[in-house]
């Protein structure tokens, strides 16, 4: 979910943070500070699959990319107000369009079979049914919650018969599966450092080209006028060195994690055998997570219980931490209110290890009983 700092990354983070200058100066120390900068930038549009280094444009995390790629096209593309979404996105792309539909906008929400798939189809009527009113589309790339991979390329591809700008939110698929700008045909990709090994508060949105949203933030005209302020280089360089690490790992994390995601899944569905997998299996999904229903049990009774055993786990999705109220996303792929309050997700990344898991499986059964048990002593209580 937020991956540990690998020690390249930190070392280049650290000696970044001694230099001084910005990269919008004239002076040497600003024009050096310009040159590790756009030496950041090449690598990371190389490892993104962007056509130009000039698409890739940064921002300070995730969401402020799905804000800039939601706001921006909606405002560039007014008198337009349809705004296209899946009904299972993050929080950063589901806040932000429900703004817009404060502020005018006309939301129209995809669909989800019950593993989280959003079928082209749905996409194609959605614009068919108002092309000269649609403004832009949005489905993620991999949903944050319970793993499953979305078809963005056909996606994408009918938005572009429409002439329909589309982004994708892939934060939490470009560690954990390769992902080619590019070869997606979207209009605009958010993404942020955090998930792969970067530090957090430093992102970008990869805009293609011939695009041009409005921008969020105005003075100076940084990154193609796309996002005025000064940079954070240390960042940016840390960003670098994160994605290239995890591109040269990839094949080997991504074996690795998705050979414990089944391990996970299997020995959960033996101990516990009510339990209940949300997502696909296998390539349909995430190679580092694992998402379960435990009946009977709350999601943050067997989250406070698991972290006093030294794991943290989640509930839901960690924008929305505090905020008592089912997945949106459960709900979505057809579970009732208190099934859905009922989950859990586990997120494996490059340092775990079969030992990792199993001693989450040794505590797992003992908290999820204790779990259910509260909540039985609560129910009688009322």
């Amino acid at each position: 979910a937020t991956s540990p700092m690998p020690e390249q990354v930190l070392a280049a983070y650290t000696e970044e943070l001694q230099h001084i200058g910005n990269p919008s100066s004239l002076h040497a120390a600003g024009q050096a500070a310009q040159r590790r900068l756009e030496t950041a930038r090449e690598e990371l549009a190389t490892m993104l699959g962007a056509r130009t280094p000039l698409e890739v444009i940064f921002t300070s995390g995730g969401t402020e990319s799905d804000n800039l790629a939601l706001k921006g096209f909606f405002w560039a593309r007014q008198p337009r107000r349809r705004v296209i979404i899946s009904s299972i996105e993050h929080p950063a792309v589901l806040d932000t369009a429900e703004w817009l539909e404060a502020n005018g906008a006309e939301l129209v929400f995809l669909p989800v079979d019950a593993q989280g798939r959003v079928n082209p189809d749905d996409v194609r009527d959605a614009i068919a049914a108002a092309p000269e009113e649609t403004a832009l589309i949005s489905v993620m790339l991999a949903n944050n919650e319970i793993g499953t991979i979305q078809p963005i390329s056909e996606i994408a591809a009918i938005a572009r018969e429409y002439g329909v700008p589309m982004h994708t939110d892939a934060v939490q698929a470009c560690a954990h599966m390769p992902v080619n700008f590019a070869a997606l045909g979207v209009s605009a990709m958010s993404v942020s450092a955090h998930k792969m090994g970067g530090p957090v508060g430093v992102g970008a949105l990869v805009v293609a080209r011939d695009q041009a949203p409005i921008p969020l933030l105005h003075g100076g005209g940084h990154e193609r006028k796309l996002r005025s302020g000064t940079l954070n280089v240390a960042g940016i360089v840390a960003f670098a060195a994160a994605a290239k690490l995890t591109a040269a790992e990839m094949l080997q994390t991504v074996n690795t994690t998705a050979s414990l995601r089944d391990y996970l899944i299997e020995r959960i569905e033996q101990s516990i055998p009510d339990a209940h997998l949300s997502g696909p299996r296998g390539t349909g999904r995430l190679a580092n997570n694992v998402h379960f229903t435990f009946p009977g049990c709350e999601g943050d009774s067997l989250l406070f219980g698991l972290d006093m055993a030294g794991f943290a786990t989640s509930a839901g999705s960690a924008c929305q931490a505090g905020v008592s109220r089912p997945s949106h996303v459960l709900i979505s792929c057809g579970l009732s209110e208190a099934e859905a309050r009922c989950t859990q997700r586990f997120s494996l990344g490059r340092d775990t290890t079969r030992e990792d898991v199993d001693a989450l499986l040794e505590v797992l059964p003992g908290v999820v009983e204790a779990g259910r048990a509260a909540g039985m002593a609560r129910g009688n209580s009322e």
